[in-house]
Parts: C-alpha cells; sequence; structure tokens
C-alpha cells in the first residue's frame, strides 16, 4: 500500500459514502434519485428502479472493498469505481448530448443542472481510481505518518469534490 493508494483510497471512498448519503439518507431522498434517473432519460422507464438499486449497490461495494486494508480489496474497489464512474460520466454525457440538463443527484438533494462540470468531475475521479489501482496493485510499503498524512489528503479533497456544485454556485 503506497501514498498514492492510501490517497486514493480515501479520496473515492468519501465521494462514494457522501454520494450514498444523498441517496439512501431517507425513503424520500432515494425516491429522489431514482426519479433524476428518470429525468435524465438514460435508461428506458421500466428499468430506473433496478439501475437506482444497483447503483446503490455498487457505491455500497466500492466504499467496502477501499476500506479493507488488503491489496485485492483495493484493486478490486478501484475497479468497480473506475467503472461505475465512467458510467456516470457517460450517463451525464448523454443526457447533456439530448438537452437534458436534470438536476444532479449524484450527492443528494440539489437544484443545480447538470453540466459538462459534472462529466469532468466523473472523468478527474475515473482517472483518480486508475492511479490507485495503478498504485494497489504495485504495491509499496508506507510509514504510518505518511499514509496518515495521504490518507488526510485523500479526505479533504474526497469532500471538497462532493461540494463542487455547491462552490462552482459561489464563485459564479
Amino acid at each position: 500500500m503506497g501514498y498514492v493508494d492510501v490517497a486514493a483510497r480515501l479520496l473515492v471512498a468519501t465521494v462514494f459514502v457522501v454520494a450514498l448519503a444523498g441517496k439512501v439518507g431517507s425513503a424520500k431522498a432515494y425516491a429522489a434519485f431514482a426519479d433524476s434517473l428518470r429525468q435524465m432519460r438514460v435508461v428506458p422507464a421500466r428499468l430506473v428502479a433496478p439501475a437506482a438499486a444497483g447503483s446503490v449497490a455498487a457505491e455500497v461495494a466500492v466504499v467496502a472493498l477501499l476500506l479493507v486494508p488488503a491489496r485485492w480489496a483495493a484493486v478490486a474497489g478501484f475497479v468497480v469505481a473506475a467503472g461505475l464512474l465512467a458510467v456516470f460520466a457517460g450517463a451525464i454525457a448523454l443526457s447533456l448530448r439530448t438537452g437534458n440538463r436534470a438536476p444532479c443527484r449524484c450527492f443528494g438533494a440539489s437544484t443545480t443542472p447538470l453540466g459538462r462540470g459534472h462529466v469532468v468531475r466523473n472523468a478527474v475521479l475515473v482517472a483518480i481510481a486508475l492511479a490507485g489501482l495503478a498504485a494497489a496493485a504495485g504495491g509499496s510499503a508506507v510509514a504510518v505518518p505518511g499514509a496518515i498524512v495521504a490518507g488526510g489528503a485523500g479526505l479533504v479533497v474526497g469532500i471538497v469534490v462532493t461540494a463542487y456544485d455547491d462552490i462552482a454556485a459561489l464563485l459564479r
């Protein structure tokens, strides 16, 4: 486990924990998330419920795998995270291509319409997951103090990523 692995694990896990909290924090939040998938029109209406459930299950798997202190778990977690984030980026891009700018419910309640920034954010997260994958697969020893700093940095950046819409709105 190298420093990049540690930082990427905590960054990606933080992003998915916040996303999960926003989606499954209540029955109303989950219904709003499922409705946002319907509004994006990237899956047929009859597949919205299974897509929502599958998304949540995959996000739970990512968090669980990335928090297990074993190389195989990190590798699997990063693979699932990169794939899921790529699917999210593609779905958002497809939605935007059709002119649909339904609000993103990526991290819970939001009125921010979909935009290119959401695609970019997910593409950057894919790159981070792939960097974490490479680091986890390589597996190198780390000193505890360095791991704490790397993990703290990953946690902070993860929190900033989840607040992207709010930060962008403040800067406008």
